[in-house]
């Protein structure tokens, strides 16, 4: 290509992504790489990596100034997972983060016993191998915990609040996520207390989830269960609750947003900057196994009264005071 040429391209603004191979190549070698895995896909969790940005920029680490990512999406596909780990591992990654994803923290801890991994997951990490113990990790990973059986237990108890005069309920999960056992008990406790049944029902595809959405009676409450695949779904989980007239409840405020009735559960946007600024700490230094897994201390409760009105939901004012947040 000619100067001329490259000029009329550079005063046409095309420059910025035709320079892009360039100013990566640029990149000084010292750059520390995160390496990010998560079964999941891109779009539905922008708003989740912005806080993961932030974090991370909060901490002094600014993509493509002094820290470069590589991303790793499963796109649904768990399967994939233990070869992508793999190839961030052979890429000399100085950290691995995987954030609300438990089957990539599991993946990723099976890659390497060396390589730091921080985590952001619902489930017990000393349970499931990533850490010796919450308060010494004692290996290469650390990270957040969700404590999906606890909080499950209180979400059904705010759908049940929403909804007293229900005759049956119901809770939809992921069998094969690492937390449907013990969420399942959990609630099956909470419904004993409460004198309400409760069904279980099991979706591991989009189209097991329509399935279970039909088998549904109309105005059975319903609380779904904390899964990639489902809040990657919300804005379908949302519509097909509508349309079956289900009054149902989700683990995070996005649910919300996307429409559905009500969401309790952590603000996992703030979580993954949190989750940055602990990674900043550790690519400056500190080791996993000397820094304590942390509980998250703060849970939101979102309530859509738009959505409410479409369901024929009348919410009391005992609830409504509740609500952290109110969408009308």
């Amino acid at each position: 290509m000619h100067r001329r040429e490259l000029l009329a391209m550079l005063g046409a603004g095309v420059a910025g992504s035709w320079l892009a191979p360039l100013a990566a190549q640029a990149q000084p070698s010292s750059m520390p790489v995160i390496g990010f895995l998560h079964s999941g896909a891109a779009a539905p969790n922008a708003k989740r990596v912005a806080g993961l940005r932030k974090g991370l920029a909060d901490a002094g680490l600014v993509e493509g100034r002094n820290v470069a990512i590589e991303f790793r999406w499963a796109e649904g596909n768990d399967a994939r997972l233990a070869a992508m780990a793999a190839e961030l591992i052979e890429k000399k990654v100085a950290l691995i983060a995987t954030l609300s994803s438990t089957v990539a923290a599991v993946a990723a801890r099976k890659a390497t016993w060396t390589t730091p991994i921080y985590f952001l997951i619902a489930d017990p990490p000393d349970e499931i191998g990533l850490v010796q113990s919450l308060n010494r990790p004692g290996g290469n990973a650390t990270g957040i915990v969700t404590m999906a059986a606890e909080v499950a237990a209180k979400r059904f108890s705010l759908l049940h609040a929403l909804l007293p005069r229900a005759a049956r309920m119901a809770i939809l999960i992921k069998p094969t996520h690492p937390s449907a056992k013990p969420v399942t008990a959990s609630v099956q406790a909470t419904a004993r207390t409460l004198g309400v049944p409760v069904d279980v029902l099991e979706a591991n595809t989009e189209a097991e989830i329509e399935k279970a959405y039909g088998a549904l009676p109309s105005g059975t409450p319903l609380m779904v269960g904390t899964d990639p695949l489902f809040f990657a779904q919300r804005a379908k989980l949302s519509g097909l609750a509508t349309n079956a007239k289900v009054p149902a409840i989700y683990d995070s405020r996005e649910f919300a947003d996307a429409g559905g009735l009500v969401s309790y559960g952590p603000n996992h946007v703030r979580l993954w900057g949190q989750a940055g600024g602990m990674i900043a700490r550790i690519l400056k230094g500190e080791k996993p196994a000397e820094l304590p897994v942390v509980q998250a201390a703060i849970f939101e409760m979102v309530l859509n009264l738009k959505t409410a009105k479409t369901l024929g939901v009348s919410v009391s004012d005992s609830v409504l005071a509740l609500a952290d947040e109110v969408i009308e």
